[in-house]
């Protein structure tokens, strides 16, 4: 699995407008491939009258699934071009499809290429982009006797802290980069003489959205030190 990578978290909607022809870009996330080819007759069904519905979509992280269409333009006109722009913004797990309705003067395919990318642009603009980190959920438990010490170092490494729980002992969840876990595990272990017992959770990824932390269900393994 890839340590992070760009996608969309929520779709947007953007427009672009030459020699009167309206090109409208609507973005979304998607998960699979069915996810996509059911959006793309979405689109379809709500833009009924419209000239052309041209799509592209990127699935996965590892190997990704890259598909495109011209729906009617003319060949590499549309649907590739729109891939490239995905590509080009190292994004995936997205679809975008852009709907023309044509304006009644041809734009020749350099015309179709710019208008299709751009439009493909004003809707990513227009999106919420998020980069997924893999992570590792970690348990403490410590006396109180060093809480001040782990919070101090958390706080200096902006560790962010999913839970925290007082009562006779001090348990607290953080969520940390995978890459960065035996490293922490060690400081953690110092700081507190070895007494503090640690416990690796599930790895899942999550993202930093409005300041906030949220965890998505890519749930990968689950071990204990």
């Amino acid at each position: 699995m890839k340590e992070s990578f760009k996608t969309i978290y929520q779709g947007g909607v953007g427009e672009y407008i030459a020699k009167k022809s309206r090109f409208i870009a609507t973005v979304a996330p998607v998960s699979s491939e069915e996810e996509a080819i059911e959006f793309i007759e979405q689109m379809k069904k709500k833009y009924w009258d419209a000239t052309h519905n041209c799509s592209a979509y990127i699935i996965g992280n590892e190997i990704p699934l890259m598909r495109c269409s011209d729906d009617g333009e003319p060949s590499q006109t549309a649907g590739k071009p729109m891939l490239d722009v995905l590509i080009a913004h190292e994004l995936t797990d997205l679809v975008v499809v852009v709907t023309r309705y044509f304006g009644g003067t041809l734009l020749g395919t350099g015309g179709l290429v710019k208008a299709y990318q751009s439009a493909t642009i004003e809707g990513l603009k227009n999106s919420t982009i998020i980069t997924k980190e893999l992570g590792t959920k970690l348990s403490i438990t410590t006396d109180y006797n060093f809480i001040g010490k782990i919070q101090y170092f958390i706080g200096q490494e902006s560790i962010p802290v999913l839970s925290s729980e007082y009562t006779e002992i001090v348990q607290l969840q953080l969520i940390i980069p995978t890459n960065k876990v035996q490293g922490l595990i060690k400081k953690i272990t110092e700081l507190t003489n070895g007494t503090a017992k640690l416990e690796e959770l599930e790895q899942v990824y999550f993202a930093l959205i409005d300041n906030e932390i949220y965890l998505f269900d890519e749930i990968l393994i689950m071990k204990s030190l």
